[in-house]
């Protein structure tokens, strides 16, 4: 599959999807978007650029959702013209679609929404790629449901994302199955990011643990995935929107040099195990 010129899935490169939780202003997401196309350079990965224009699912009626609509695709549109990074961005409802799609290359359906089929067929018929998050209550079996509802509304790209599955009250945790399980039917990404949140465990929030956001993108990895999802924040205990989640660029640059080897081992094995071997 194909976010604007990142393919994803298949032999392709591991693609790096990163960027803002939510846009806080213009200045800062184009800050942001050319620090990560910078580091993704150095490194030799292909980037996706992601922000939110909203946190539709907030704790609280007093956390930040974001500028909305309308500001958040002008940011947008800004940082893809100044990068030419291809970009992807949440869809709430399905009236959202099409003008989303005007700016962005790929349309993301919040895990919540997971099966929501008029929100799921309004982003297919954009045209535009695909991002399932998967639900935190769905089997991984269950989103190639998802998947297929998506394709048969014509969807060309679609790709799921795993980002936990809930564990009692105000816990996740990874079943690293699931991605051996969805990478049978679709590209598959790891979200790094809110796989270590805690759904609210804060006052009024949700909480997180940033400390395993390393050990677990590693993990997935090795395990075998096609993107991994990373959000940053220059400062990540300050961000308006799971801080105790979200990294540094900084902590990304090291992440990268990780599971990239991690990835180029795997590669490895796998040649050497199926290359012919004399008798």
């Amino acid at each position: 599959m194909r976010i604007g010129d990142v393919v994803i899935g298949g032999s392709a490169p591991l693609a790096l999807i990163s960027g803002l939780n939510v846009i806080e202003s213009e200045e800062a997401a184009l800050e942001c978007a050319l620090t990560l196309q910078n580091l993704a350079r150095r490194h030799g990965t292909p980037l996706v650029f992601k922000a939110s224009f909203d946190k539709a699912n907030r704790s609280s009626h007093e956390s930040y959702r974001g500028p909305g609509l309308e500001q958040g695709l002008i940011v947008l549109d800004r940082v893809r013209s100044e990068t030419g990074l291809p970009i992807l961005t949440d869809v709430h409802e399905p009236g959202q679609a099409q003008p989303v799609a005007e700016v962005c290359e790929g349309l993301q359906i919040p895990a919540f929404l997971s099966r929501q089929t008029d929100l799921v067929s309004a982003c297919a018929k954009t045209g535009r790629a695909v991002n399932f998050k998967k639900g935190q209550f769905v089997a991984p079996a269950d989103m190639q449901l998802a998947v297929e509802k998506a394709r048969a509304f014509g969807a060309r790209d679609v790709m799921v994302t795993e980002r936990g599955t809930s564990f009692g009250y105000h816990e996740l945790v990874v079943d690293m199955r699931a991605l051996v399980e969805m990478r049978r039917f679709a590209p598959v990404c790891f979200d790094a990011t809110h796989a270590v949140q805690q759904p609210g465990a804060g006052e009024g929030q949700s909480s997180g643990q940033r400390e395993h956001v390393a050990p677990l993108a590693r993990a997935a990895v090795a395990v075998g995935i096609d993107a991994l999802f990373v959000e940053v924040h220059s400062e990540p205990d300050r961000a308006p929107c799971d801080a105790r989640c979200q990294i540094t660029t900084e902590s990304l640059d090291r992440l990268l040099g990780e599971v990239l080897a991690l990835r180029q081992a795997a590669v490895e094995s796998t040649a050497e195990l199926s290359s012919p071997r004399d008798a």
